[in-house]
């Protein structure tokens, strides 16, 4: 499995022959021009995830890649432009639904993000559990901490976000306890001396863990 971090919460998944696109947002780059992909998944509509502006272009250039999105998401995707394209595949991915794509494996967790504050209103919220014979298992959660599912080798790790304090994301990582590797996303918001202070603090606190640090923009092969 190739994972390339595109900044933020975007990542370009190869395994076994496919290629799958994760959250393609407003603070990410890289993804614009990016061809060949089976598949779009989104996990939830705000825009650090999901980039309206762009999508089509994107989606325009993969001819017959499937757009898959957390319902409220998807839902507001075919009343854009984009329910205006029949070319487009677009449809809800529910919580406990699979995506099937050649031999990858895209199952569908959570259901809710995670609470910013009880006067914001929560949305919906997919995790993606993804999977492939003789591949490591990735989760990647989107914007939430309270799904944990088992088996996880490679998580995405959510590093900082306006509903996540560090105790929230070492109790996180703790309980997934991914069996290779955490990868560092979700991270936009920090400057580099910030970011590096956090992950010194998971790595203290969570020195089992194999953390693979990027940067905030690379290339991970499992």
């Amino acid at each position: 499995m190739r994972i390339s971090h595109l900044g933020h919460a975007c990542l370009l998944v190869e395994a076994a022959g496919s290629r799958v696109l994760i959250d393609p947002g407003t603070f990410s780059t890289g993804w614009e021009e990016l061809s060949n992909l089976d598949a779009v998944v989104i996990t939830h509509q705000h825009p650090d995830h999901v980039d309206v502006e762009k999508l089509p272009a994107l989606l325009e250039s993969n001819d017959g890649a499937l757009l898959r999105a957390e319902p409220e998401t998807a839902a507001s995707l075919a009343d854009s432009r984009l329910g205006d394209d029949g070319d487009v595949d677009l449809a809800a991915f529910h919580p406990g639904e699979v995506l099937q794509l050649g031999a990858v494996t895209v199952r569908a967790v959570g259901g809710q993000h995670a609470l910013i504050h009880p006067e914001v209103p929560r949305v919906g919220n997919t995790g993606l559990v993804i999977s492939a014979p003789g591949e490591p298992v990735l989760f990647v959660p989107g914007d939430a901490y309270d799904t944990t599912p088992e088996g996880v080798d490679v998580l995405a790790l959510p590093l900082n976000a306006p509903w996540a304090t560090s105790a929230m994301t070492i109790d996180f990582l703790r309980a997934v306890a991914p069996s290779v590797a955490a990868v560092p996303v979700h991270d936009a918001l920090l400057s580099a001396t910030g970011r590096k202070g956090y992950l010194a603090n998971i790595g203290r606190l969570c020195s089992g863990v194999d953390i693979r640090d990027d940067g905030g923009h690379g290339v991970h092969e499992f």
